[in-house]
């Protein structure tokens, strides 16, 4: 069955990118994005994802917050059905803490913006305090939220997490400098299939994560760093991605799936990609993610 979610994205247009820190391997601020070829590429993403269908809704950028165009990380978007208590369907984003001090103002921004559109929110962390969750760690899939942390976010999070949304949580350990987020080293395409980079992972979490998708596409440390290519997202059967190997895109096609390469090679030089500038706010609690009152957190054995 093909993906419920990945039709309604929040996306942030890159009026103030660039590299000013240091926060990922792929970051050097001696190489600076274009500012011309940058909005090119991003009107050239929405616009795509705009022709499959999806709605993009856009977020302006705060000028100190040069990261801010990688929407994924500003919070975990979810729908909450009507139901006793709820008698309409409720946008409701748990944001993001992040890890680094330079990208904590983009989240009360996000706030915000959110407040204005009668969005819902929850936090378990700022300036600071409590545990760091980035949601560029987080991917609704079969019964769980997979959630990867380590780098970015903390084990600690999970917890939290599944409590707040009542889900079960599959936390994975990233063990890897270049894939500090699970969305570079993951991408679900439909119920039973995804892009799936085990190298991103110890060895545990790696089994975990193959023996939790039945039919992995597996990306190797090379596709994965240097396309991006698990750094896409999927629209129906369509999957737009910043690369796509010649094997990979032969498996897709194989599967059913049409191939939409967009380049957002000036977003490469922050370390993020097409899925780190969408974030999808459409999965929906009960569908998409299956309720467990009170959470649950499960991690692979060590």
């Amino acid at each position: 069955m093909d993906l419920q979610w990945g039709r309604h994205y929040v996306a942030v247009e890159p009026t103030d990118f660039r590299v000013d820190y240091v926060i990922n391997p792929f970051m050097d601020p001696a190489v600076q994005p274009d500012p011309a070829r940058a909005s090119a590429q991003w009107h050239t993403m929405v616009e795509t994802l705009r022709g499959l269908g999806a709605r993009v809704d856009v977020v302006p950028q705060r000028p100190d917050a040069p990261d801010m165009v990688y929407a994924m990380n500003l919070g975990l978007g979810v729908v909450r059905p009507a139901g006793p208590g709820r008698p309409v369907a409720e946008q409701h984003v748990v944001l993001s803490h992040m890890r680094y001090p330079q990208r904590r103002m983009e989240t009360r921004s996000a706030r915000a913006w959110f407040d204005r559109q009668g969005w819902t929110t929850s936090s378990f962390g700022g300036d600071g305090v409590g545990p760091h969750l980035e949601a560029g760690d987080a991917f609704a899939f079969g019964d769980a939220l997979v959630v990867g942390y380590g780098p970015r976010t903390e084990e600690l999070a999970l917890k939290h997490l599944a409590a707040d949304l009542g889900v079960r949580v599959r936390g994975l350990r990233i063990t890897h400098p270049g894939m500090y987020h699970l969305d570079l080293a993951f991408c679900p395409l439909d119920d039973r299939r995804a892009l799936v980079c085990p190298d991103a992972l110890d060895a545990s979490s790696a089994q975990a994560l193959l023996d939790l998708v039945p039919e992995p596409l597996v990306l190797t440390e090379d596709e994965a760093l240097t396309t991006f290519a698990a750094n896409s997202v999927v629209v129906g059967r369509t999957v737009v991605m910043p690369a796509c190997p010649d094997r990979v895109r032969a498996q897709l096609e194989a599967w059913g799936f049409d191939v939409v390469v967009v380049d957002v090679s000036e977003f490469h030089k922050g370390g993020g990609s097409i899925r780190c500038l969408t974030n999808p706010v459409d999965v929906t609690l009960g569908r998409d993610l299956p309720s467990l009152p009170g959470g649950q957190v499960v991690l692979p054995p060590q």
